[in-house]
């Protein structure tokens, strides 16, 4: 526990499990939060017994119900320019060689949405629901939800949210393609953490690689993506781990990944 508790981590067998622990606040990020934030994924590169994170949000109203506006209202514009420039929660996400599965129950709006955004996978509970409403504020999302969104979703989709700040229940971000699963309240994160716990069975050198290789498809024109997908599969096979997974297979036994 960081932080006073407003973050949490707890290791379950390979997986960090990462809780936003402001229930009273339906686990608003204002500053500390995401301070404490940066440290547990900081945490979870380190440990090498942690091969795969798991992030949610504490109680069942919200996974992150937005940004703590309280923190706008004195706020100059050079602070907030300074604190969105520097290091970010969702770059922290994004850019992090593991797997990061977002575990969404109750509200996921504003902020909150573009944490989701930013992890790799999203498993919803079916009481989910989803919004970036910024524009009811006389703003726009400033957490990546511009960009991040539309490559998901589409750009009218994308648009239909961003431009009305209208919610959305878990089916229809199924729908669009927002969330992978939508599982019932009760066992929403035993499933994230069950699909945590099968990539983290799999070569930590591989799952990095294809993480990087997959998120490079979204910025790179397709010609130098092959050329990135060719060197990383070439760095997978000068592996340990890519030597193990083939006499496993030949020896039809499960293989032991070491990520070496």
């Amino acid at each position: 526990m960081t932080d006073g508790g407003v973050v949490t981590r707890d290791v379950r067998g390979r997986t960090m499990l990462i809780t936003i622990n402001r229930p009273e606040k339906r686990n608003a990020l204002d500053r500390q939060v995401r301070s404490a934030f940066l440290d547990a994924i900081a945490a979870a590169r380190a440990n090498d017994a942690v091969r795969a994170i798991v992030v949610t949000g504490a109680g069942d109203k919200a996974f992150v119900a937005g940004a703590d506006i309280a923190e706008f209202e004195d706020r100059t514009t050079v602070e907030q320019w300074r604190a969105m420039k520097s290091a970010t929660i969702f770059e922290a996400v994004e850019r992090c060689p593991k797997p990061v599965i977002a575990a969404v129950n109750g509200f996921c709006l504003g902020a909150g949405m573009e944490l989701a955004l930013a992890c790799d996978i999203r498993i919803a509970s079916a009481a989910a629901k989803f919004g970036q409403p910024e524009v009811n504020l006389g703003i726009i999302p400033g957490g990546g939800g511009t960009q991040r969104l539309p490559r998901i979703v589409g750009l009218g989709a994308a648009l239909r949210l961003i431009l009305t700040g209208d919610l959305i229940g878990a089916d229809d971000a199924l729908r669009l393609g927002l969330v992978e699963e939508v599982v019932e309240p009760n066992a929403f994160l035993d499933r994230a953490l069950a699909l945590a716990e099968t990539i983290a069975s799999k070569s930590p050198v591989a799952v990095a690689a294809a993480k990087e290789a997959t998120r490079a498809a979204l910025s790179l024109p397709l010609d130098d993506g092959l050329k990135l997908e060719t060197a990383l599969f070439q760095v997978c096979f000068a592996s340990d781990d890519r030597a193990e997974g083939v006499r496993a297979f030949l020896e039809k036994r499960s293989a032991q990944f070491t990520g070496k």
